[in-house]
């Protein structure tokens, strides 16, 4: 039974999306301001974007943003898919919750602790080889994989749950070996969580700030902290058209990952009510 929202209750609701996303709107509208200004528009244009374009920093510090987001996430995606079945074969309760424990660790520790001890960590290693200068772009890799791991595992776990275990023994049954069953059976019926795993790697990845800020070297910028290095200069609107991008890119992809997460859905139930028809 549905219930009606109360007039106070929508206005609550109402004052929560303004609140969030009107700063958003309005970055987005002055992005496409004429003038310098940050606080009067003074005509539509495209300036900014085209500034934008040409400014040779920020666009490497786009490239290398990409390379390092869909690196880590691939990275992340297939070890935190085989993590993710090795902890749905184990038997022991106990044993299967102490690695989820372990696991959920970079998850729910504070990002500064996880930058910092990841730089101590590569800086001490880079000392022990003989490497002086050991942060970089493997070392923003290792870190960002490493925050991105429990994402996937969190999202390939319930998707191996919902699957009937005695379909892979099915498959071995008719002549398959274990790793035909898994790539036939298994790997299908979980795509869809590991599709949301990727997506998730990838938004996490491309804008992390404080993990990637301690663990970076010299010769390798990200965008988010392009952006915090142009904030100690006088804010202009191509920061604004740089935000927006930004937005578009995330906003897309939430979208892609919603619409994939419902057409998993709508897939799986009608082939439930097959096999209930049959």
């Amino acid at each position: 039974m549905k219930t009606k929202m109360s007039p106070a209750a929508k206005l609550y609701v109402a004052l929560i999306m303004i609140f969030l996303y009107a700063p958003i709107l309005v970055m987005i509208f002055f992005s496409f301001n004429s003038s310098v200004s940050t606080s009067v528009f003074a005509g539509f244009s495209t300036r900014w974007y085209t500034s934008l374009l040409h400014d040779e920093g920020t666009m490497k510090a786009v490239g290398n943003t990409l390379i390092l987001a869909v690196s880590s996430s691939l990275i992340a995606t297939v070890m935190g898919t085989a993590a993710a079945v090795g902890i749905n074969a184990m038997k022991k309760k106990w044993i299967k919750r102490a690695t989820m424990s372990v696991t959920n660790i970079p998850m729910m520790n504070p990002e500064i602790v996880t930058g910092i001890s990841m730089m101590l960590l590569f800086v001490f290693v880079g000392k022990l080889i003989g490497i002086t200068d050991a942060l970089g772009f493997t070392t923003m890799l290792i870190a960002h994989v490493t925050f991105n791991l429990p994402y996937v595992i969190l999202s390939v776990l319930p998707k191996l749950r919902q699957m009937d275990p005695r379909l892979p023994e099915a498959a071995m049954d008719l002549g398959c070996t274990p790793v035909q069953a898994f790539f036939k059976v298994t790997l299908p019926s979980i795509m869809t969580g590991i599709t949301s795993g990727l997506m998730m790697s990838f938004t996490l990845s491309l804008d992390d700030f404080v993990i990637s800020y301690f663990t970076q070297g010299p010769s390798f910028e990200t965008l988010p902290i392009r952006i915090f290095s142009m904030t100690k200069k006088r804010v202009t609107p191509d920061m604004y058209a740089l935000s927006t991008i930004i937005f578009a890119t995330i906003l897309i992809l939430l979208l892609a990952l919603n619409l994939s997460q419902i057409h998993g859905e709508k897939k799986l139930k009608n082939k439930l009510d097959r096999e209930v028809r049959e």
